[in-house]
């Protein structure tokens, strides 16, 4: 190929850049084969009880867990995020559950929720244990939604009270929850919730070097394949210590999976796909940079919305429903969010759309340059989008309309060219709305200063 280049007179240094660089991006494609194959890491996503033969590394934390899920009524999983929190319960302890060799008797139901934003609104009936023998066992996900998401504290301390409720003796509920390390303080907040975790808390910290090489050696052994040993110490050395870095991990993992050389796993490949810190990030780049400018901004926009700026705490994922998210235009909605989930950047589930890991938010510069450069205006957006939603749940109460100084801020945030594309359709309205209401109350107020100086002015004279 070399010699068309020098025929044709080209650089044969920025021609083979080149070539080297599609050869790259083809390697990263996943293979045709590999469609219908069992994919033996998760990537960013969390593992779900049907991956328990694929969860290795974790083997004592779940023993731990189900020992003492099963001595008491109310248990709590803490740990940084990326600490594998969410598998632990969904991959460890629910499968345990449903063998005959699980500690104690066999749960009733296993129902697995996520607060959200209203969380006694959207789970009231499922905290209302199963009218058969057994206990129900609750597991609650996420736990850090009712602070980061819910913004009533009275519906926060209420379904926490309904949570609670299972440690009464004659309850047949059994509450599993799983909170972020560095919401341990907001928890506190709440004197029985404090009492409960007490003695009632497992720590997910770092896997200790061996469970790691179980976690990186097994899956690839469960699926016939073998990871160079090379590869495996390298992982070892670069995550050990690191009790955030599993998911960034799986993610390298499964791009060099990718990128395998017949049955063996490479540190060739580990390199190509970026390796621990890059992998992630040249993923999502490669995705970005195949939409066309229109996708791009939509893309953008998606991501900006599955995210909540802390408020003291780290940036979080925030779950959306799909409406919000706008209907299809130039940009294509629905092309960009299934290139999105294709990569395993996003889940979608049902009509919910959601980071699939909040190790993205860090492990993409592009991400959390956005993130970083939109900060405050995200703010006011999170809080616009709950007052838009309340607005319309009041059946669109004039009374719920924004006034004075938040119209102020939420019109200067938006109004700049381009910046209402990022509205609903519901929060333009609710806008829109807010800015008629301030335009009536000031004609209003013009009249009554009219007449008061007509009145003035007649008794004056």
């Amino acid at each position: 190929m070399l010699a068309y280049v020098r025929a044709c007179g080209g650089d044969e240094a920025e021609w083979e850049g080149r070539w080297r660089e599609a050869a790259a991006e083809v390697a990263a494609e996943p293979r045709t084969e590999d469609q219908d194959a069992v994919r033996p890491y998760r990537g960013l996503a969390r593992f779900e009880p049907g991956d328990a033969g694929l969860f290795f590394g974790r083997g004592q934390l779940t023993d731990r867990l189900l020992e003492l899920a099963s001595s008491r009524r109310f248990t709590a999983v803490f740990g940084p995020s990326g600490s594998g929190k969410s598998s632990l319960r969904r991959a460890g302890l629910i499968p345990r559950l449903r063998t005959p060799e699980a500690t104690g008797p066999q749960p009733a139901a296993l129902r697995v929720l996520t607060p959200g934003e209203h969380p006694l609104r959207a789970h009231e009936q499922r905290l209302i244990p199963k009218d058969a023998g057994g206990d129900t066992w609750l597991i609650v996900d996420q736990f850090e939604e009712l602070y980061t998401l819910c913004h009533d504290p009275a519906e926060r301390d209420q379904f926490i009270d309904r949570l609670l409720a299972a440690t009464d003796p004659g309850s047949r509920l059994r509450v599993v929850i799983a909170v972020r390390a560095d919401f341990l303080g907001r928890c506190a907040e709440h004197a029985a919730l404090t009492a409960a975790l007490q003695d009632g808390t497992v720590l997910a910290g770092p896997m200790s070097r061996d469970e790691l090489r179980e976690a990186v050696v097994r899956p690839a052994q469960a699926g016939g394949l073998v990871v160079e040993r090379s590869l495996t110490a390298r992982i070892l050395d670069e995550v050990e210590g690191e009790p955030g870095a599993l998911p960034l991990m799986s993610h390298a993992l499964l791009v060099t999976w990718h990128r395998r050389k017949g049955r063996v796993l490479t540190e060739e490949a580990y390199e190509a796909a970026g390796g621990l810190y890059g992998a992630v990030a040249r993923t999502a780049e490669r995705v970005f940079s195949r939409l066309t400018p229109g996708q791009a901004e939509v893309a953008r926009r998606i991501l900006l919305r599955l995210i909540a700026p802390g408020e003291g705490t780290q940036d979080t994922r925030r779950p959306v429903i799909r409406a919000e998210l706008g209907a299809d235009g130039p940009g294509d909605v629905a092309t960009v969010l299934e290139r999105l989930a294709r990569a395993r950047l996003i889940t979608l589930d049902h009509d919910t759309v959601d980071l699939a890991h909040e190790a993205l938010i860090t492990a993409w510069p592009r991400l959390r340059g956005w993130i970083d450069t939109d900060r405050e205006r995200l703010r006011t957006h999170r809080r616009l989008t709950e007052a838009a939603q309340a607005w319309h749940g009041l059946v669109r109460d004039p009374g719920a309309l924004y006034r004075g100084a938040r119209l102020d801020i939420a019109e200067e945030a938006f109004a700049a060219p381009g910046r209402g594309r990022e509205l609903t359709v519901l929060e333009e309205e609710f806008l829109a709305a807010s800015v008629a209401a301030r335009a009536d109350e000031r004609r209003a107020a013009v009249r009554i200063t009219r007449r008061l100086r007509s009145l003035v002015a007649g008794l004056s004279a």
